[in-house]
């Protein structure tokens, strides 16, 4: 059996009974007294009932809306609890929402960049969603709106993405704390021939951007490891494995030695990508402002 009327038949109904008039019902909804009439007709035919006996004088009851009321207004307050319900579920959840900051990031910026942001964001209503990942990935979070912002080495932009450069980041050559090269600058490339290396893994933005400096030198290399992952590299070079061509700032100098690379070197830059017409919340925006200024 389908039903053919809704609650604001219903509230019309009610507003009829309790006022004694299509006059009243009318005023009561702030609607039309014809409007009145046709949602009034409507539940009749839907009920096959008549609710009401209408008169020049008068609008009686029939016995049909006397035993219609109690269950009309049951249901019409059923669906105003419902609404204020929801209203207020809603609100929770945008006010919630509005504290949670979504960063998408390689993780070897994490440490350099967005820790000493973070502390400085005052801001205790602050909840940070971490979203760690390649570049693509980052991008791809971005662009797909999964994340607030990003921070990366400069991806292949999409479209609907924008990158703000923040700061060159070096690549150099992680070795084995007491290693001769430890602290030695303008490496030259060719003394990579001579050390068991350990490479980010193919496809991934630093091996590209290693890759394009090696071949630009005219220098080959023979990788005796490659990883996915910088603390992968880290930790094979901190076991005296090999010497590891990484970003400055995934280094920590209390685990392992650094030698630069002479110049041009290798640099990666890294900044804010952000999706093109994105209006930040308030928390978005001095999480941002708070990592450029840490820069």
């Amino acid at each position: 059996m389908s039903i053919n009327y809704d609650f604001g038949d219903l509230e019309a109904f009610l507003a009829v009974k309790e006022t004694g008039s299509f006059h009243g019902a009318a005023d009561r909804l702030n609607l039309s007294q014809s409007a009145i009439t046709r949602r009034v007709r409507k539940l009749e035919d839907a009920l096959g009932s008549q609710l009401f006996e209408r008169t020049t004088r008068a609008v009686k009851p029939t016995l049909a809306a006397k035993s219609l009321q109690a269950r009309a207004e049951a249901m019409v307050n059923d669906a105003h609890e419902t609404a204020r319900a929801m209203r207020d579920a809603s609100v929770a959840f945008a006010h919630q929402r509005g504290t949670v900051v979504t960063v998408a990031s390689v993780p070897t910026v994490i440490t350099r960049l967005l820790v000493p942001a973070l502390k400085g964001v005052t801001d205790r209503s602050l909840r940070v969603r971490l979203l760690d990942g390649s570049a693509n990935e980052v991008a791809e979070a971005v662009a797909q709106g999964e994340a607030d912002f990003g921070l990366c080495s400069i991806p292949v932009l999409e479209p609907s993405t924008e990158f703000e450069p923040l700061l060159d980041d070096p690549i150099v050559v992680a070795i084995a704390q007491g290693n001769a090269l430890t602290g030695q600058q303008n490496l030259p490339f060719d003394a990579l021939k001579n050390l068991p290396l350990i490479l980010p893994a193919k496809g991934t933005g630093n091996r590209l951007l290693i890759d394009e400096a090696l071949a630009r030198a005219r220098v080959q290399v023979r990788w005796s490891f490659e990883v996915g992952r910088t603390t992968s590299a880290l930790d094979l070079v901190e076991g005296a494995m090999g010497a590891a061509l990484l970003p400055l700032s995934a280094i920590d100098p209390a685990r392992v030695g650094v030698a630069t690379l002479q110049s041009p070197g290798i640099s990666r830059s890294i900044g804010l990508l952000s999706r093109v017409g994105q209006v930040d919340t308030s928390l978005v925006s001095a999480v941002k402002a708070a990592i450029r200024a840490n820069v």
